[in-house]
Formats: structure tokens, C-alpha cells, sequence
């Protein structure tokens, strides 16, 4: 079983819908890659262009295919509003080692709602050394 740790950084969005009548929105992301989650600051005040440029890491193994992003924005009243979600393929990651900053697009209800960026890069864990007859001294 391959294992090891993607390191995902995102970085920002642009031309996403303001889903605050009033202000500009307080977005922020909630990561997750399989039964993990992580969740980023909120960029109070940001609006449509947020940007974030923070680190997250996940633990991977065979068969991990996406890293889905839902993007929020943060309401002080009432409930986080949904702004709109985006699926990354973790397939090229897992071949190429690592992904340059990218934009994919961000989705609501089927249709584009603006973009987000992140980059990806693969780690592998090392195995656990339990010893064995290359390392005797006999």
C-alpha cells in the first residue's frame, strides 16, 4: 500500500459570486481529502478575491482520487452561507510528485461561479524500519 502526505497550499480565488448583499463576504475554505478535513482563515472583508496562501497536509494512501474544496462565507448571523465547491484530481499529483499553482473552477449548483488556486506536491512517508538480515553484523 503507498503511503505518504500531500501537501496542499492554497492560495486564493477570484471572480467568485458575493453572496453578502450588504458587504463583501468573509470567505474561507474547508478542505477534504477522504475522511479528513481541514479548514482554512477566514479572509474577513476579502469579497470575491480572496486570497490565503496557507499550507495544509493530508494523509494519503492507495486509492485517495480528489481533494474536494466547499467554499463558505462566513456570516456573523445566522448560518455560513455555500458559495460554491470545486474537485481536484489527485491523480496527477500522485504521478508527477508535485502540481504548480493551478486554477480550477468553482461550481454551484452545476454552473461556474469563479476560480480557485492551489498548488500540490506529494511526500512520501518512510518505511518503517523493523531491521532484518541487510543490517546484521553477522
Amino acid at each position: 500500500m503507498v503511503r505518504g502526505k500531500l501537501v496542499v497550499q492554497l492560495v486564493g480565488a477570484k471572480g467568485l459570486e458575493n453572496t453578502d448583499f450588504l458587504n463583501d463576504m468573509d470567505p474561507y475554505v474547508i478542505l477534504t481529502c477522504r475522511s479528513q478535513e481541514k479548514k482554512s482563515t477566514v479572509a474577513s472583508g476579502k469579497g470575491c478575491e480572496p486570497e490565503w496562501n496557507e499550507t495544509f497536509v493530508f494523509s494519503i494512501s492507495e486509492g485517495t482520487e480528489e481533494l474536494f474544496l466547499k467554499i463558505m462565507d462566513s456570516d456573523s448571523i445566522g448560518e455560513d452561507d455555500i458559495v460554491g465547491e470545486a474537485k481536484i484530481p489527485i491523480e496527477p499529483v500522485l504521478s508527477e510528485g508535485s502540481i504548480p499553482i493551478t486554477c480550477y473552477n468553482v461550481v454551484k449548483d452545476e454552473e461556474y461561479c469563479g476560480e480557485i488556486k492551489e498548488s500540490s506536491e506529494r511526500e512520501y512517508e518512510e518505511e518503517e524500519n523493523l531491521g532484518g538480515w541487510k543490517e546484521s553484523s553477522y
